[in-house]
Parts: structure tokens; sequence; C-alpha cells
């Protein structure tokens, strides 16, 4: 039954135009912090890693979050137009499957633009010029990036399920944002969900996490994933639900 909902979700997306934002918002990330780089070569002299600290900053820090909470809205706009939350909640299938099958989506789409970052990365890289090998973190920046990723996408999808507007959870998705950097400036990122994504990726700082780190980061994001995941699931199944 979980297979069904996921290709349910899948045929919601088919004709949208979603994927014109997951490209957009890369293409232009990149082409930022490309031109800041260009500008500030002087000063950005650690080729491939000072590259990364400007694509990403832009990426990371601001229109990915951006980009899941649109992902988020999107995937339960139509649930909220014309009492489709009374057919979903009708239909034989589990509060769980609905909220996991929605969360599947969300979790392939940010992989898919996280894929899409690395190769343009990549390209510019290349195109600058730039002579070093490869960053060899980059994978486990990109891993650990949609690994947050998919957990502030949880958070949103609760916030996109219990909130009719589309532009609400939005903007929720960027006042965290802003509170996430000062909770990474403060050294407790670790305990803050939208600061886990500016840890996973690098953003700030390129120095490789401890152990102790990495796991500490694997077991917050799963411990967000698991509670907000449960609040959704009980929601749905307790609640009437807005039409």
């Amino acid at each position: 039954m979980l297979i069904r909902c996921i290709r349910a979700e899948q045929l919601k997306l088919r004709h949208s135009r979603m994927w014109l934002i997951l490209v957009a918002l890369p293409v232009l990330a990149v082409l930022i912090g490309c031109a800041n780089f260009y500008l500030n070569q002087s000063a950005l002299q650690n080729e491939w890693y000072s590259l990364w600290t400007q694509v990403s900053l832009f990426y990371g820090e601001f229109f990915l979050p951006v980009l899941i909470a649109i992902c988020c809205a999107y995937v339960c706009r139509l649930e909220h137009l014309n009492k489709n939350w009374n057919m979903v909640m009708s239909a034989p299938s589990s509060a769980a499957h609905i909220f996991i099958s929605k969360l599947v989506i969300i979790s392939i789409l940010i992989l898919t633009v996280q894929l899409l970052f690395l190769a343009l990365y990549g390209t510019a890289g290349i195109l600058l010029g730039l002579g070093q090998h490869f960053p060899p973190e980059t994978l486990g920046w990109i891993t650990r990036g949609w690994v947050a990723a998919t957990m502030i996408g949880a958070i949103q999808l609760l916030l996109s399920m219990r909130i009719r507007s589309f532009a609400v959870p939005i903007g929720i998705s960027v006042c965290a944002v802003f509170i996430g950097l000062g909770m990474y400036v403060m050294k407790i990122g670790l305990y803050f969900p939208y600061s886990l994504l500016t840890i996973g990726m690098g953003v700030l700082s390129q120095e490789s996490l401890t152990a102790a780190d990495t796991l500490q980061f694997f077991l917050m994001n799963s411990l967000f994933i698991l509670l907000t995941s449960a609040i959704a699931i009980r929601w749905l199944k307790n609640s009437d639900v807005a039409a």
C-alpha cells in the first residue's frame, strides 16, 4: 500500500512545473557563488574549497531551505483544494503511509537537486580553471546535506499539512534559517534542525567532523525525523483535517 501511495504522489507531480524551480534555484546559487569567487580570487586562494564556501553559502543557507519548503507546500497543495483532504483520509490508506509517501517524494526531489548542485559545482570549477584535485569531502557534504534536508522536509511537510496557505510555511522556513544561523554561531547548532543543514554541508566551515560529531549529527537528524513523523501521523489519525 505504501508503494501505491508513493506512485500516487508521483502522478500528482507528473505534469507540474516543479522541475523549473528544482533547476533554477541551484543554478542561480552557483552563478552567484561563482561570480563572488571570481571577483574575490585574491582573497579566496584555496581553489575548490574556496569555491565551495561561495556556492554552498548561497545554496545551503538560503536557496535549499526555501526549495524544501516550496516542495512540501506543493505536495500538500492539491489536498488543500476542493476538500481533497477528506477524500485522502477516507481512502484505504493509513495515515502513516500518507505522510511517509509524501516524505519519500520530497526526499527524492531533494536528492535530485543535490546531485544537480554537485554537477554544477564540478563544472564551475573546471570552467574557472581550478587545478587542485576535486575535494574528497564533497560527497560527504552532499550526503549529509541530503539527510539534513530530508529532516527539514519532514518538519516543513507537517507545517504544510497543518497550514492551508502556500506562503506561510515558506516564510516560517526563512525565519528558521536565520535562527539556525544564530544557533550555529553560538556553537549549539547540533540541537536545532535548521542548523544541521549548515553543519552537514560544510557551508561555513569545511573542517571535517569528528567521529563523535558525525554520530551526533545523524542521531539528531534521525530523532527529529522520527519525532516529526510521529506528530504528523498522530495528527492525521486523531484530528479533523481542515478542508
